[in-house]
């Protein structure tokens, strides 16, 4: 058996945006999905259509086990993880030799079939090489990581990345006057937070910025601008949205001496946090059990 794991994202700037052609940031984060896979000839039927669509692209045949520590629907790239871990976890069971960028292109070809063609190939992309990355139309460039005191936030409000993703489309064709510039400054403040990747103050001004620019197309929740706020009031330099929106999972950044702060306020919402950092690795095997 073969077991590989795999980390979440969150997106630090641009999502809705990258859609359009803006540029995007996402970093990979700490916490992960571990995927272990086995020979067999008259496997389990399982219950993910990712993991379904792994082994039937790949012509192979296979039990699985996973381990995780993403929530799932919640916007932190849980589905891109559980295809990439699955995919490594079957190349190295059935010596396939796929390479790095084999397995982000393969994730990506699956997640977007399973998720009938709205899928992003940031989050597999990222899941896969770890780090940060710029995301511009198809183009993505790895930046200089950055030791970031993130602390995310899940509303614990079921969100669709695909009704959110339908709702600006909507909104866009209804209003391209408004929405369109809105779009652009959302690229505008990416590019910005680019240029303040080292200077948290800045940095936090973006995520606000940003922020409040989702909020204006619509993507926004009462669970997640409370969690916003609290986070900003109890110390972080900026926080926002991050990923779909309309529930799931928001992210602040924050002094090191006020992480426990921030999330122990989060959770007294009725939230969920999480401490975490940047994660550099991507996809790792790990010992099996």
């Amino acid at each position: 058996m073969a077991t590989w794991s795999a980390p979440g994202k969150v997106f630090l700037f641009g999502e809705h945006a990258v859609v359009y052609g803006k540029p995007g940031v996402a970093m990979a984060i700490k916490p992960r999905v571990a995927v272990t896979v086995r020979k067999s000839r008259n496997p389990p039927h399982a219950r993910s259509p990712y993991i379904e669509e792994c082994f039937r692209s790949t012509g192979v045949q296979g039990s699985v086990y996973i381990r995780s520590q993403l929530p799932s629907s919640s916007g932190l790239g849980s589905s891109a993880a559980v295809t990439a871990a699955t995919l490594a976890a079957i190349s190295e069971e059935f010596n396939l030799g796929f390479t790095r960028e084999e397995i982000a292109e393969r994730a990506y070809a699956i997640e977007k079939k399973v998720q009938k063609g709205r899928a992003s190939p940031t989050d597999t992309y990222v899941t896969t090489f770890g780090g940060i990355v710029l995301i511009t139309g198809d183009s993505k460039r790895r930046l200089p990581p950055q030791n970031f005191h993130l602390i995310i936030g899940n509303s614990l409000v079921s969100h669709s990345t695909s009704k959110m993703v339908e709702h600006v489309a909507q909104e866009r064709q209804r209003n391209p006057e408004i929405i369109n510039p809105i779009l652009d400054a959302i690229g505008a403040v990416t590019m910005k937070a680019i240029k303040s990747m080292n200077k948290p103050q800045q940095l936090g001004q973006c995520m606000d910025v940003n922020h409040a620019l989702l909020d204006a197309i619509g993507v926004g929740h009462p669970a997640l601008s409370k969690l916003v706020l609290t986070a900003r009031a109890t110390g972080a330099f900026g926080a926002k949205i991050t990923g779909a929106g309309g529930g799931g999972c928001m992210v602040a950044l924050c002094p090191k001496h006020a992480k426990s702060r921030v999330a122990g306020a989060m959770d007294a919402t009725g939230a969920r946090s999480i401490i975490t950092t940047i994660d550099t690795e991507g996809i790792r095997r790990e010992k099996n059990e």
